[in-house]
């Protein structure tokens, strides 16, 4: 098995990654390297400190880090730091624009358009939000090849839709999405665009500008930083005309019994104290991930999904999922053997994969199948995971073969 010459090989930079363990579930959680965990522990330590309250050096300090880690977020994303809030995930970020956007801006009769192919994620909040206010919902389908189909959505698309909500990159099947042209499509018509961008944001430059989305969502745990910290970036003008999506300290401008008036954004949607240290962790991530370069990293990642596929197509009881392109995924099933049965067998031999329905329960209703078994790679992957993975399937196929 040959990669590139210029492969990755970075897992000498994650203490989680032991000798001889293979990681192949970053599309649930990425490990994290030594710059983040040390970046956590100096905020937790030496530096710790409350954000935009203090007067003392040690809190101004603090808040100046916070700040500049919203700075930083935004050159990440091609953005302005007025547009970037922080959330406890992409989760969150989607849920606040369904409460805060969709629940005000929408009205009984109007549409939203998701695709086949969504998370949990990006499909439940706006189910809630849509019951409530008698908005219905339509599904795209996927292509051949088990991408979103754009064609279907120009076709689907009319001036009832409002908002369209897709994944950048599918967490099953690795698929990658054309934005700019859902984008201009979705705006053909009057509607906004919401795109999810957690398997995105690890694995490929992501500019919002060129883009042409009104708003982007990510977790900072898929994209080698802690849990508990994501952001949302929206157009400013969209964000502005949004009330709180919660109440609290810091969000407010003046509070009285008889009224309460609000802070501008982004600072109106970050009620309460802030995930401090998740922040300055998302900060050391983004500064790693981009201290590689975010190019390298999914050229190195699509040739480990390149050589899996390749091995992995040439056992007979092996179904592959996604296009052959897929970006930094790859979904499979073994023939008679229930995913599960593969990762556990897989993890006797020290590999680590995701088994499940992957929070996708309606993409697998329509692959067919109730589950799938995911490999999914990272900067700290190589050859010899790949190879362990085609072993340890080799050795589920004889089990049960």
């Amino acid at each position: 098995m040959v990669l590139d010459p210029q492969a990755l090989d970075f897992a000498a930079d994650f203490p989680g990654i032991t000798p001889g363990w293979s990681y192949l579930d970053s599309a649930a959680t990425a490990q994290k390297p030594q710059a983040v965990i040390d970046a956590i522990a100096r905020a937790y330590g030496p530096d710790y400190a409350t954000v935009h309250r203090g007067v003392y050096k040690r809190s101004a300090d603090m808040t100046y880090a916070y700040e500049a880690a919203r700075e930083r977020v935004a050159r990440f994303l091609g953005a302005r730091a007025q547009e970037i809030v922080f959330v406890r995930g992409a989760t969150e970020a989607i849920n606040l624009v369904a409460q805060s956007w969709v629940g005000t801006q929408l009205k009984p009769g109007d549409r939203i358009l998701l695709s086949l192919l969504e998370h949990h994620s990006n499909i439940v909040p706006w189910q809630l939000v849509a019951e409530r206010i008698g908005v219905g919902i339509d599904v795209i389908p996927l292509t051949a090849d088990q991408k979103i189909d754009l064609d279907a959505m120009a076709a689907m698309l009319t001036e009832r839709h409002k908002l369209v909500a897709l994944g950048q990159v599918s967490n099953v099947l690795g698929s990658v999405l054309d934005v700019r042209r859902a984008a201009d499509l979705a705006h053909a018509v009057g509607a906004r665009l919401l795109v999810d961008g957690c398997q995105a944001v690890p694995r490929m430059t992501v500019d919002v500008a060129a883009l042409g989305c009104d708003f982007y969502a990510f977790s900072g745990h898929k994209l080698y930083g802690p849990t508990g910290i994501g952001v949302l970036w929206g157009r400013h003008a969209l964000l502005d005309a949004m009330p709180p999506y919660q109440g609290g300290g810091s969000m407010i401008d003046k509070v009285t019994f008889a009224r309460t008036t609000y802070a501008p954004v982004p600072t109106r949607f970050e009620a309460g104290t802030p995930h401090i240290s998740g922040v300055i962790g998302l900060h050391a991530a983004i500064d790693y991930v981009e201290g590689i370069g975010l190019d390298r990293i999914h050229a190195h990642e699509a040739a480990l999904v390149r050589e899996a596929r390749d091995a992995l197509s040439a056992l007979n009881s092996v179904r592959l999922f996604g296009p052959e392109d897929s970006a930094g995924i790859v979904s499979f099933a073994v023939e008679g053997v229930h995913p599960h049965d593969v990762a556990t067998i897989l993890d006797e031999g020290n590999v680590a994969i995701r088994a499940g329905h992957h929070c996708a329960q309606p993409l697998m209703e329509a692959l067919g199948v109730p589950a799938t078994a995911r490999a999914s790679f990272g900067v700290y992957n190589g050859p010899r995971d790949i190879a362990a993975l085609v072993k340890g399937v080799e050795r589920v196929t004889r089990i049960f073969g």
